[in-house]
């Protein structure tokens, strides 16, 4: 990040003008917080003893014998507590809620994994909590609104749009300002207005701060690549932070293709987006010529969302990291492949990342390493798949 809230020409604050001074606020509080000992102690002692972290940094030899090429490693983020990355970011920002005073929690969520950490960390800590989630989001994931419900947490299914993630974040935003004294606004990607891209970056670094420590005590230098998928890109911006100075290594983000990059149903957003407007900042959007916002469409609910974090934007306008499309097909391909392989069920967004793996590693050499980030199980995908499949099972 430069200055202002921009990462390069991306970044800022796009938002109505009662939400500035709150804005002004949360920056405020959490750059204080960030130096704070006592903040700072508070959210490890949580993340080492309710988290479970520090997370497994996994070798992957059965992928390693059949594909050839370089070792592999995995960073299990499916093992947290509530079973994907976003419980790193969510203790941090509800920390920072409750320094604020604040008693409710407000979330969107697509897959069910953000909504999910949340209604567990608003349990946690004691505080009213309400999730969006659009209309089929909620049908392609009820198990996950079912464990929001099981929580404490009140689910509103967003009927407005093509009834997704985007359309989620929509009915979010309009919830925090009707309500901005009391609720604090829980952003689970690093996306939306600044300070929000900035303080979902440094919660997931900690993926990346612990992955370089266990991939140097495993093999004594810095790895080749690091592989992760990337929505709105939480998960890949946690994976790459540590890494973004170590110019050897490969920062590699997988987005999702759906039906193909050249057809209406997907959401690669670097692939085919431009720069735009929306969700509070400046980014890389897929947008139609008069600046309309594309709907979108991935296997993946976590995964169709039109834009793009604008870190990423600059990392990709840079050059510093690499962003690739990831088919429908492909995901679900790799999915099989790291559950029969290695006994691993991902996540379906997870698979995004393992696909890419499968070209890469055999063009590298033996001594070279990959670490791919595993964002969350894949339990709730397992009805997706047998569908996607024609296979039909009691869900």
């Amino acid at each position: 990040m430069t200055t202002n809230g921009k990462f390069g020409g991306y970044g800022g604050q796009f938002v109505p003008e009662t939400l500035m001074q709150e804005l002004h606020e949360i920056e405020t509080t959490y750059l204080k917080l960030r130096e704070d000992p006592k903040f700072q102690r508070e959210l490890h002692d949580l993340l080492d003893n309710y988290a479970n972290r520090p997370s497994l940094l996994y070798h992957a030899q059965h992928m390693k014998e059949k594909l050839g090429g370089a070792q592999i490693y995995f960073k299990r983020e499916d093992l947290n507590h509530t079973g994907a990355h976003k419980i790193n970011n969510v203790l941090g920002q509800a920390l920072v809620a409750r320094y604020m005073g604040k008693r409710k929690l407000i979330a969107e969520t697509g897959a069910g994994q953000h909504g999910v950490a949340t209604a567990t960390v608003a349990a946690l800590l004691g505080m009213d909590c309400e999730i969006y989630m659009g209309k089929e989001d909620t049908e392609r994931q009820r198990l996950n609104v079912f464990r929001m419900e099981l929580l404490g947490a009140q689910v509103h299914a967003v009927t407005n749009g093509s009834m997704v993630l985007k359309d989620a974040v929509n009915a979010a935003m309009q919830a925090w300002v009707a309500d901005v004294t009391d609720a604090f606004y829980v952003l689970g990607s690093a996306v939306g207005p600044h300070p929000f891209p900035m303080m979902v970056r440094d919660f997931q670094s900690v993926i990346s701060i612990e992955a370089k420590q266990q991939i140097l005590e495993a093999t004594g230098k810095l790895p080749d690549a690091v592989v992760a998928c990337v929505g709105g890109g939480s998960n890949a911006i946690g994976s790459f932070a540590s890494f973004l100075d170590d110019e050897t290594v490969q920062l590699i983000g997988c987005e999702a293709a759906g039906k193909g990059v050249h057809t209406q149903q997907q959401a690669a957003t670097i692939t085919n987006g431009t720069d735009g407007i929306f969700h509070g900042m400046k980014s890389k959007f897929l947008q139609n010529p008069a600046g309309q916002i594309d709907e979108v469409y991935s296997i993946s609910a976590g995964l169709d969302y039109p834009g793009i974090g604008p870190e990423h934007a600059a990392l990709s306008q840079s050059g510093r990291a690499q962003y690739v499309p990831i088919t429908d097909d492909e995901a679900v391909q790799a999915f099989e492949f790291i559950a029969r392989t290695e006994g691993i069920i991902a996540a379906i967004e997870s698979s995004h990342a393992v696909a890419y793996v499968e070209k890469l590693a055999p063009t590298m050499r033996s001594d070279q390493t990959i670490i791919c980030t595993l964002s969350g199980r894949g339990d709730k995908d397992v009805a997706a798949i047998a569908r996607y499949k024609g296979v039909k099972i009691d869900e």
